[in-house]
């Protein structure tokens, strides 16, 4: 009797959600990440085929899970909103992040940076900005023909998301397209508790403004019927 071999599979290759390393390092760089992340997720949020995450894993090779790297901020334009594990380039229509943020911390070395650049590249991202809020450095990139080019001049506005970057300050300025500014999580909802008070006072005056008149029609009423002929 001949035994057949057996039929064997290529082994599955698992693409781990985690590099189990932390999001941020310190405070600042957290806070920048979120105000970054949340912002351009706003600016979007009417956009169902705009695509932003924060510290969410990037395979860009189908089969190698040892290509991989975690922007600080990714924004991909024509991919669906919706909650992923990774993302995985080949499921995403091959389209990789067309921008990405990186915010530096003292535990960043050059030589990592200098591999995040290479691999930004290689990979199709159009604009990369890494910004050091100890430093208080901004730097960004632009694709061209020759791949990813250093942008030299500030301020500067993203071809891709149209936000602008000022740095003639104490710290980086960020400005949507109509002009506003980022905002922290604090200060949006410092700024709503604000309406929320104004709205409230607006409903008070209001208020007191019906109730005046109200009295005044009753002091009106009271006159006709002492007027009126007995």
């Amino acid at each position: 009797m001949v035994s057949q071999p057996l039929a064997t599979t290529p082994a599955e290759v698992i693409y781990p959600e985690s590099d189990a390393k932390p999001m941020a390092d310190n405070t600042k760089q957290f806070r920048w990440i979120v105000v970054i992340e949340q912002n351009v997720d706003w600016l979007y949020a009417d956009d169902p085929n705009v695509f932003v995450a924060g510290d969410l894993l990037w395979y860009p090779v189908k089969g190698r899970n040892t290509i991989v790297t975690a922007p600080d901020v990714m924004v991909a334009f024509g991919r669906p909103k919706g909650d992923r594990g990774s993302y995985k380039q080949w499921e995403e229509d091959n389209i990789p992040p067309q921008v990405v943020f990186e915010i530096l911390s003292p535990s960043n070395s050059s030589t990592e940076m200098d591999k995040k650049l290479l691999f930004y590249d290689r990979y199709g991202v159009d604009e990369y900005y890494i910004y050091d809020p100890d430093k208080n450095t901004f730097r960004g990139w632009l694709r061209t023909d020759d791949g990813l080019d250093a942008i030299g001049e500030m301020p500067w506005v993203s071809p891709r998301l149209n936000i602008r970057f000022d740095m003639s300050g104490e710290e980086l300025q960020i400005y949507r397209p109509d002009g506003r500014k980022f905002f922290s999580y604090a200060e949006v909802n410092a700024q709503l508790e604000q309406e929320k008070q104004r709205a409230e006072q607006a409903q008070q005056e209001l208020e007191a403004e019906r109730q005046r008149s109200q009295n005044l029609e009753d002091i009106l009423q009271r006159y006709r019927v002492s007027e009126a002929p007995r």
